[in-house]
């Protein structure tokens, strides 16, 4: 249930929206070829309703937003908004207990909550069947909830958000949102304090403030549904007034004013953290949520340093070579938005030249305006990401949100559309002129440098006091309607589902031997597709750890008779996205590309994988850039365990012990020259024995004469790679553990590790069951027990991920660090428990997970993406085509004894434990357990004497 500050979530989506996904608050504009079409009716109660038809799938999304967030909270209750946010999970009146449960039990996807400065929302999707069932839920905790919150539900989830708030502050750079709200606003606007709270004013929370906060805001009239799907409106509206009609109003809050809060001089702070580099963060405050100069100013931030070749990233990037990464945005919010730019500063570089070019880089946009190609590329590029966008009907940035999001702020559900006509109308002038409005001349900005050193806990201010506040009387306006819905029977029962669809898979050669497999997907006017190599990074010769994925992050930085910039360039002007990548088993190359401009983007992707440049000044930034984000996954709790746990779990020279994340190390990345890269990647990218996977609006007649075009004549220069042998491992004879040193750090992250069969393996399906049971859902022990139970984690997991050999399974569990020894004891208790037999699994454990993994299938392949991924799978391990209705099968039989003898695979007498936390906190009560041997590492493996 995560918390979106304006700029964490807007920030969120410009990564998307340069990957070419949806981001609506980015840019909210309709494309002429894709539109989403809507009706709308309100209730007598005031909940507005907003429908949406969309039959490609089984399914219906269901999002709520209360137009209520962290703005409206009183002093001295900072985090309430997003508490209550949580409490909305636990239960209502006519529901006892996890509001999750019934929506496991039909195959719910896209499940979550979260709370931003202005609003809270709450969405899932379901089966088309399962839609009663969601209405009645959301309703009930929206007329019935009063009776289900006492004082143990609030200390519980008061506990998991302070655990939410420690796992973000412990992250680098985690502590940058709450110093730039209180230096961006001032005290008592709205946005000064952080959505997630102080932890004096969440102590604070009284059962009486969460009451008042349910009367006072959560009403219908307060509210916008959006039905997105397989409906229509007729069905919407008899259902939406069954199950809200007799919900009565709330008071009539008025919203904060617009306060842009905008500054008239520059300011600047620094502050340190455990972190591997300085980032600069330089900010403004703009323009409001709705308001076209927010649309330009977000035009305007693509072509500053919105991508690849802007004009920051060509400046400093490129050019001078004084960071590693930089870029911009502008990301909209209700009261007043923010337009922001970041800069990580390469290690040993004058922080100060850096922000000086990035003044004269902006003030030289301001002067001249973009020009004619810069704003083309930059309109072609956000359009194409809305198309891309709007076939997801729910879930982050889907379309219910994209008309949830305009009808709460704006009051009009098609506000995209007035962002699509600026969109369109937008020149170098209009650019320039919205620049200087509000990033030029008398507008000040505020500069934040985190730098490396100690980690400081940031004080928090002062506990403020609530002023007394009496309910306001409802406007008598509202009106309710009676209701047949018996609540007392409980929540509808589903007893009927859609049946899983898979796309059927065509299959042809191409002259050059490469097998295409298509799936023909006529949704959206996109083809995907994405071309698959053996090798991945398992086939890193000794020595040279993360060539696989270096050199394929090469590919895109300039082939055939363009360079790294021009070829970006082409690839905006396109409206495509492609690049390369190595996982562990495999290499893979993709292309998204728009009907339209499907014969051009072919032909780039083809220049890609067969004219790759490599140019030595290419080479040297990238190494420079790739180091650097090494660094950084070595400062990071999670990437530490990761990069670690491989190494200790296979033995050296294995293809398997080298860090998860394929990157290699500083070392072996810094020493690879061209000629080796070159070789690698002309033994490892070869259309022989490679397979091709396109989905999307397209047929074969189509595509085939298309591939060979640009791809027939492909031949390998060199021999092919001999396949990866990847031997077998014996377990550990016993437990060991090992921790990691981060000083300061606010939280423990637990990671028990152990080797487990391939994906391949007969019996991997049961195992997955019993790892679901354990810890791979919401609902398992492992997170039961941390989050709901005890709350001391904001959630603990358990996985294997895929590959070939043996996988590594693992259990994450961040915890409060006061809490390191007991959590691990209970960890410990539940896997001896479950895997020993005394503890098997239950019928109700089976019978749930049952349903969670397989009634869910339907809504699972909504996306031409989530088919193409599920056809390389089944290429990389040799899978039937049917095998997605095999696996449904298989899990539907599946038997109680057959989930408990799979969870004997985990023997918690071998496991490897690695803990991440202050080692002067964590060690003792580790040592107290008795697992095993304790070591203490640094971040790179090496075992401290």
């Amino acid at each position: 249930m995560p918390v979106f500050r304006p700029a964490a979530l807007a920030l969120a989506m410009t990564v998307a929206l340069g990957a070419g996904a949806y981001a609506p608050t980015a840019m909210a504009a309709d494309a002429p070829v894709v539109g989403i079409t809507y009706d709308t009716f309100t209730l007598p109660n005031g909940l507005r309703v907003i429908v949406h038809t969309d039959r490609k799938a089984p399914i219906v999304a269901v999002n709520i937003w209360y137009h209520v967030g962290s703005k409206d909270e009183p002093s001295g209750r900072s985090g309430f908004a997003h508490l209550f946010e949580h409490l909305m999970f636990n239960g209502s009146e006519n529901h006892k207990g996890e509001f999750f449960a019934p929506f496991k039990q039909v195959g719910v996807t896209g499940q979550n909550g979260t709370t931003n400065s202005d609003r809270t929302n709450y969405f899932q999707n379901v089966p088309t069947t399962a839609l009663d069932m969601a209405l009645w839920m959301e309703s009930d905790r929206m007329g019935h909830l009063l009776g289900a919150i006492d004082q143990a539900t609030l200390d519980e989830q008061r506990g998991v958000v302070q655990n939410e708030k420690r796992q973000g502050q412990n992250q680098p750079y985690g502590q940058v949102w709450e110093e730039l709200g209180k230096a961006m606003y001032p005290v008592g606007h709205p946005y000064h304090h952080s959505t997630i709270g102080s932890m004096n004013d969440l102590n604070a929370a009284k059962l009486d403030d969460v009451k008042n906060w349910f009367r006072t805001w959560y009403g219908p009239n307060n509210a916008v549904l959006v039905l997105a799907g397989d409906i229509d409106l007729a069905t919407a509206k008899a259902k939406v007034t069954e199950y809200f009609g007799d919900i009565k109003a709330s008071p009539s809050m008025a919203q904060p004013k617009i306060d842009v809060a905008a500054h008239t001089t520059d300011t600047r702070a620094e502050m340190t953290d455990a972190v591997p580099q300085s980032r600069i963060y330089r900010m403004w405050n703009v323009a409001e949520f709705g308001q076209p100069d927010l649309d330009r100013l977000q035009v305007l931030s693509r072509i500053l340093g919105g991508g690849k070749s802007s004009r920051l990233d060509k400046r400093l990037v490129h050019q001078d070579k004084l960071v590693d990464s930089v870029g911009s945005g502008a990301y909209g919010s209700q009261l007043g938005s923010n337009f922001m730019i970041t800069a990580d500063v390469k290690q040993g570089v004058d922080v100060a030249k850096v922000e000086a070019i990035i003044d004269e880089e902006l003030k030289r946009l301001l002067k001249d305006g973009p020009t004619q190609d810069e704003v083309d590329r930059a309109r072609t590029v956000i359009k194409a990401g809305w198309i891309r966008g709007v076939e997801r009907i729910g879930g982050f940035g889907g379309k219910a949100d994209a008309l949830a999001e305009c009808a709460t702020y704006t009051g009009n559900p098609g506000c995209f559309r007035d962002s699509l006509k600026t969109l369109e109308a937008v020149s170098a002038a209009n650019l320039r002129a919205t620049g200087n409005t509000w990033l030029g001349a008398g507008k000040g900005s505020h500069t934040l440098v985190v730098n490396p050193g100690k980690r400081i806990d940031v004080a928090e201010e002062p506990a403020g006091t609530p002023a007394p506040f009496k309910l306001p009387k409802v406007d008598p306006k509202f009106k309710t309607t009676a209701s047949r819905v018996d609540r007392k029977q409980g929540v509808p029962v589903t007893t009927s589902f859609p049946d899983l669809k898979f796309p059927g898979m065509q299959r042809a050669t191409l002259a050059n031997g490469t097998q295409l497999i298509l799936a023909e997907r006529h949704d959206i006017p996109v083809v995907q597709m994405s071309y698959q190599f053996a090798g991945g990074y398992a086939a890193d010769p000794a020595g040279k750890q993360g060539i696989a994925s270096f050199s394929s992050a090469l590919l895109d930085e300039g082939a055939g008779n363009l360079g790294a910039l021009a070829f970006a360039d082409r690839a905006e002007t396109l409206g495509a996205n492609l690049g390369a990548g190595a996982s562990l088993d495999n290499s893979s190359a993709y292309l998204s590309a728009l009907r339209e401009n499907l014969d051009p983007s072919v032909a780039l992707f083809a220049d890609m994988l067969r004219k790759p440049r490599f140019e030595q000044k290419d080479i040297d930034r990238v190494k420079g850039q790739w180091i650097a984000s090494i660094k950084q996954e070595k400062a990071q709790p999670s990437g530490m365990a990761s990069r670690v746990l491989p190494g200790l779990m296979y033995p050296a020279g294995h293809p398997y012990a080298t860090p998860m994340s394929g990157n290699g190390t500083e070392a072996s990345i810094a020493k690879l020259t061209r000629a080796e890269l070159v070789a690698f990647q002309n033994q490892a990218i070869q259309p022989q024995g490679a397979t091709l996977v396109v989905v999307g609006d397209t047929t074969l007649a189509d595509i085939v004469p298309v591939l060979n075009k640009h791809f027939g004549d492909w031949k390998a220069t060199g021999a092919a790679a001999k396949a990866t042998v990847i031997p077998e491992v014996a377990g550990n004879a016993s437990p060991r553990v090992f921790l990691i040193d981060q000083p300061g750090a606010v939280q423990a992250n637990i990671f028990a590790a152990e080797l487990v069969p391939s994906s391949k393996d007969a019996a991997a399906t049961v195992f997955d069951m019993a790892n679901m049971v354990i810890g791979g859902d919401f609902t398992s022990r492992l997170n039961m027990n941390l989050r709901e139970d005890k709350h001391w984690s904001y959630g603990a997991r358990s996985g294997a991920g895929g590959a070939v050999g043996q996988r590594i399974w693992r259990v994450t569990a961040p915890v409060q660090i006061d809490k390191t020894g007991e959590s691990v004891a209970e960890i410990k208790r539940e896997l001896d428990a479950f895997t020993s037999g005394k503890q098997g699994a239950t019928a109700d454990e089976l019978q749930r997970m049952q349903k969670i993994l397989t009634l869910s299938l339907p809504g699972a392949y909504e996306t031409a993406s989530s088919v193409m991924g599920t056809i390389a799978s089944n290429v990389l391990y040799q899978r039937p085509d049917d095998y997605v209705f095999q696996r449904k099968a298989e899990i539907e039989g599946m038997t109680t004894a057959q989930v408990d003898a799979a969870a004997k695979t985990i023997d918690p007498k071998s496991l490897t434990w690695v803990i991440v936390g202050d080692v002067s906190k964590i060690e003792a009560p580790i040592r107290a357990l008795n697992l095993g041997p304790v070591q203490v590492m640094d971040a790179d493996g090496n075992v401290k004497q």
